[in-house]
This record gives structure tokens, sequence and C-alpha cells, in this order.
């Protein structure tokens, strides 16, 4: 994997951006269900940072279940999470960034329509 420039925020450990990362990658499917992830230190490589900071975003990972270790082999993205991630990352939208997403669009006077249908000046 290439490495990704990235800019963290201040505002939230590093590790937690990090973990946020490889969620969005299940997401994407960048990492498949059952599909291998990156070894800590090609983690760490890839986004700029301390291997120990990227074996905390992996170790919170398998603690909320998302992953798992093959022994001998590393981890795995374990089956049947990204339905579930999609649920979550999608009442997680809908709570916190909609709601000022469509406040700013009123502002904006943008309708929703006219950005899908490329119709904005």
């Amino acid at each position: 994997m290439k490495k990704r420039p990235h800019k963290w925020k201040s505002d939230q450990s590093i590790y937690r951006q990090l973990m946020d990362e490889v969620i969005a990658g299940i997401l994407d499917q960048t990492y498949t269900e059952g599909g291998m992830l990156p070894s800590v230190r090609g983690l760490a490589e890839t986004y700029n940072v301390n291997p120990l900071t990227a074996a905390k975003a992996y170790r919170e990972l398998q603690r909320e279940g998302l992953v798992e270790t093959l022994r001998g082999e590393g981890l795995i993205v374990r089956n049947g999470v990204r339905a579930g991630l999609m649920k979550r990352e999608r009442a997680k939208f809908l709570k916190e960034e909609w709601p000022e997403l469509r406040a700013r669009l009123a502002r904006l006077e943008l309708d929703a329509r006219m950005l899908f249908s490329g119709a904005v000046e």
C-alpha cells in the first residue's frame, strides 16, 4: 500500500483517527471481509505514524470485534462486519453531520436536487 499523506485532527487521538481510516477502508471495500489487513508496520508506514499507534488502533478494532487475528498470518476483517458498520456510520452521519450540512445548504439557498443534477452555478 502506498503512503497516504494525512492531516491529523488535533481534537482526537491519532490512533482513533487511524481506526476511522481502517473503518473507511472496510466500508469502501479497500479492506474486504475475510481479507488481510496490512501489517502493523505496513499500516504505520502508510500513514506515517509510530508502529505503537498502529498497534493500538488494531487492538481497539479487535476489541470492537471488527477484525480478528489469524495465528501466524496477521489480522483479517471479520466476515459480516461491513453491514453493521454501514448501519452505524449512516446513523452517525444522519445524527451528527446531516443537520449541519442541511442548515448550510439552506443558508446558501441550495437544494439537494440541484446538487445532484449539476445545475448549481
